[in-house]
């Protein structure tokens, strides 16, 4: 039985869907509350570690002291040969892990819109037979460069850097396909105040009338992902 554990930033951006996928499939699944004090587990204590998002940038350290353990603790990782799922935040850290540049976007991009897959994306055994486009939920206004030896695996209109995969074994996701409807409304009444102007941010209404018909579909994605990465051997 495969151990995933989460690291959650903030109490309102949790594994959601992954959590349903996880008890289906009879992972055991254990969360380390960073925002609350709780210490990082052991290498010996996972095999998969689940990097969650949050409002915070991956170097405010001196609002957030235990991001700087943290960054440390996601490279050890990596090098142990950990399977690895970086969600928004999570993605950012990973790529930072990975010996990338983290920096803020162009445009925020905040609600259902399109990710296209990238040429190189039909490289990796995780996203082979994802559909050319797809609507996923996004909160972010930070991006990353793809980590070199990675495979940039998605893109937006709005954000380049959307997906990478690092030896099939270590994804980073700018979006939420884990979002669901009630992870959805925790981030609009703990962050609803970035919902202003711009060419990529959805008002409530618009959010919420695209999420009935869009959430089923990114669960979608997610569980083909979440099997796929199961499949794979660790390092």
């Amino acid at each position: 039985m495969a151990r995933l554990h989460v690291l959650e930033h903030v109490p309102f951006e949790g594994p959601g869907h992954i959590a349903r996928w996880a008890a289906a499939q009879g992972f055991g699944i254990r969360t380390s509350r960073l925002h609350g004090g709780d210490p990082l587990p052991t290498m010996d204590d996972f095999d998969w570690l689940i990097v969650m998002g949050g409002p915070m940038n991956i170097y405010e350290d001196h609002h957030y002291p235990w991001l700087a353990e943290e960054r440390r603790f996601i490279r050890s990782a990596v090098s142990s040969g950990k399977k690895i799922l970086g969600i928004c935040l999570g993605a950012q850290l990973l790529a930072d892990a990975l010996g990338s540049r983290v920096f803020r976007g162009a445009f925020k991009e905040i609600g259902w819109h399109p990710v296209e897959m990238t040429p190189e994306a039909s490289r990796s055994a995780l996203f082979a037979d994802f559909p050319p486009s797809f609507s996923a939920f996004h909160w972010h206004g930070d991006t990353f460069d793809v980590p070199k030896g990675a495979v940039h695996i998605a893109r937006s209109a709005g954000c380049q850097s959307q997906a990478f995969v690092y030896e099939d074994r270590a994804v980073g996701l700018q979006f939420h396909l884990e979002s669901t409807e009630e992870t959805i409304d925790a981030l609009i009444r703990h962050c609803g105040m970035e919902l202003t102007e711009g060419p990529y941010i959805q008002d409530e209404a618009t959010i919420w009338q695209h999420t009935q018909a869009c959430a089923p579909q990114a669960q979608n994605l997610l569980e083909r992902l979440l099997m796929r990465l199961a499949q794979e051997r660790s390092a």
